[in-house]
């Protein structure tokens, strides 16, 4: 004996409408509304990483456990922000750039392995110089970015304590 349920009978008469007129497939180029991608965020979590370095560089050589306890947190802020970085370049990559993009800037396909491999180098060391080269990678990956939507960047002055620039539209 089956069970009619609000459910089963909503089910059942979609298929059907279906079977009567088929819906057409939809088709769509990204997962969200074009316009949200931003590279910004990517370059904020860099410049966290960067930040992160820069703390765990002034702790103290001889650490009591205060300061071996703000060494535990900045780690785990400097490799929370270095997958952020990872995870902003794969949706923008994967999602919002095109082929023809790819055609125009041929640099872009190294660029993004270089982000991927240099975010994953951010959480694994304490490493100022790989930080550094991270944050000046994501300027040229938000510069393409921004160029493929027709506008114009500046770097200007990220306003934190750790310093920094960030690419931003002009």
């Amino acid at each position: 004996m089956s069970r009619f349920t609000f459910k089963s009978l909503v089910s059942r008469s979609l298929r059907v409408i279906d079977r009567i007129g088929a819906p057409e497939p939809v088709h769509a180029h990204c997962d969200i509304p074009c316009g949200i991608y931003d590279p910004h965020l990517a370059q904020i979590g860099a410049l966290t990483v960067i930040r992160m370095n820069q703390l765990i560089d002034a702790l103290p050589a001889q650490p009591d456990a205060a300061s071996r306890h703000s060494f535990v947190r900045y780690t785990l802020v400097k490799e929370e922000h270095a997958e952020l970085v990872k995870r902003e370049v794969r949706v923008i990559y994967g999602d919002y750039f095109k082929p023809e993009h790819a055609d125009k800037y041929p640099e872009l396909q190294g660029l993004v392995w270089k982000l991927l491999k240099g975010a994953g180098k951010g959480r694994q060391e304490i490493n100022m110089e790989a930080a550094q080269q991270l944050l000046a990678d994501l300027h040229r990956f938000a510069e393409i970015f921004w160029e493929t939507k027709g506008v114009a960047t500046k770097k200007q002055p990220s306003n934190q304590a750790v310093g920094g620039e960030i690419v931003v539209p002009a």
